[in-house]
């Protein structure tokens, strides 16, 4: 892409993210996420009604009576996306492809970091690690991420979410929240245990892109479709109400399945189509956390 029709593309997503994130984002994020980030603070002693679990077990050994652990909320978090840039991206059916509405997603989510003195970081991925951002604030490194989101040519087409998740876990080793921004086609058998895992040592949420035409097929006789990910044809008679019903019922499997995984691991999720406003889902989603 030239310099100046990206530079162009930049301040156009920067315009939109920055008012939402001002304008309509600012206290549904704070909300979401306060108290969410803790740090310790001091040890005390223990005394009647306090939670059992936060006992300091190796001060009250020393003293010979039950001390506790005191936190406090940090006062500023870390955020990380976690961006899916496989192939099966580059798919939409009106004005939008799902990646145009991954871009403004993330553009959204991190100006409103950015807003509350958040760190963000990035990590992009397929079935490799493509490249990771490590967490910084400031105006400049949002843009930065922005121009990585609408420019970034990832090496593979493939998808493995579980790489990532456990990537995250290595590489970022405070608590941090982080949301997973993907269409999650992908059935990689040990997503669900990556997830439950993460999940325990961080804050995450998952925001799941579809398009509608990938919800059902429409009737156009013999039609040849192209895997994306894995470059494999297969042919379909679309006219044929068993094969549009067959289609039909596999999408809806899915996405049961999927929201299963989601509510197994302790997860919050939005699905956000890509025809629909998003920033209903968003609120839908801090809400739902706050």
């Amino acid at each position: 892409m030239e310099t100046s029709e990206l530079l162009k593309k930049v301040r156009k997503i920067e315009i939109k993210s920055r008012g939402l994130s001002k304008n309509i984002f600012a206290g549904e994020y704070h909300s979401a996420f306060k108290g969410r980030g803790m740090a310790f603070s001091e040890v005390r002693e223990y005394q009647f009604g306090d939670d059992v679990r936060s006992i300091d077990w190796n001060v009250t050994a020393r003293y010979n009576k039950p001390f506790i652990k005191i936190f406090e909320e940090e006062r500023e978090l870390t955020v990380m996306l976690l961006i899916d840039v496989s192939g099966s991206r580059n798919f939409g059916t009106l004005e939008k492809w799902k990646k145009n509405v991954m871009t403004e997603v993330a553009a959204v989510l991190s100006f409103s970091a950015i807003a509350n003195n958040d760190k963000m970081g990035v990590i992009f991925f397929s079935d490799k690690i493509e490249k990771f951002i490590p967490p910084q604030k400031g105006k400049s490194h949002t843009l930065r991420i922005i121009r990585e989101l609408i420019d970034f040519e990832p090496e593979s087409e493939k998808t493995d979410i579980s790489l990532a998740v456990q990537y995250l876990s290595n590489v970022i080793k405070r608590r941090c929240s982080a949301f997973i921004i993907s269409d999650f086609i992908d059935d990689n058998k040990s997503l669900e245990k990556a997830l439950m895992i993460a999940n325990k040592k961080h804050d995450i949420a998952a925001l799941r892109i579809y398009d509608k035409r990938e919800t059902e097929l429409p009737s156009m006789g013999f039609v040849k479709f192209k895997d994306v990910e894995t470059g494999e044809y297969v042919f379909a008679d679309t006219s044929s109400r068993r094969t549009r019903d067959y289609y039909k019922q596999m999408w809806k499997e899915h996405s049961f399945r999927t929201d299963q995984m989601f509510a197994k691991s302790g997860i919050d999720s939005v699905a956000i189509d890509t025809e629909e406003d998003f920033v209903k889902a968003l609120i839908s989603l801090f809400r739902k956390r706050a």
